[in-house]
């Protein structure tokens, strides 16, 4: 088990789900809960984005399935585990 910290940039509600192309595996994963797409990290300072675009460092995403959602834009801290799919994790809890 490990912890996340990100921020929050897109969220996919369960009812939304069936209206995005979807990984089978992160489909099934994800079943009738949320998808949060995150900043892996939380949100970078100004001094940092600007030091990111010059040295062209990607924004690193990853992917929590959870039981509950998060407003886009929210900074989360999860504890979660790993899952079969690259850049997936499934969060045990919010803290």
């Amino acid at each position: 088990m490990e912890t996340i910290d990100g921020e929050v940039i897109h969220v996919v509600p369960p009812e939304e789900r069936d209206d995005y192309d979807l990984d089978p595996e992160l489909a099934s994963l994800a079943e009738s809960r949320y998808i949060l797409v995150c900043r892996k990290g939380g949100r970078p300072s100004w001094l940092e984005r600007v030091l990111a675009f010059l040295r062209r460092e990607a924004i690193e995403p990853v992917t929590l399935v959870a039981d509950a959602g998060r407003d886009e834009g929210a900074d989360v801290t999860a504890r979660v585990e790993e899952t079969d799919v690259r850049g997936v994790y499934d969060v045990v809890a919010f803290e």
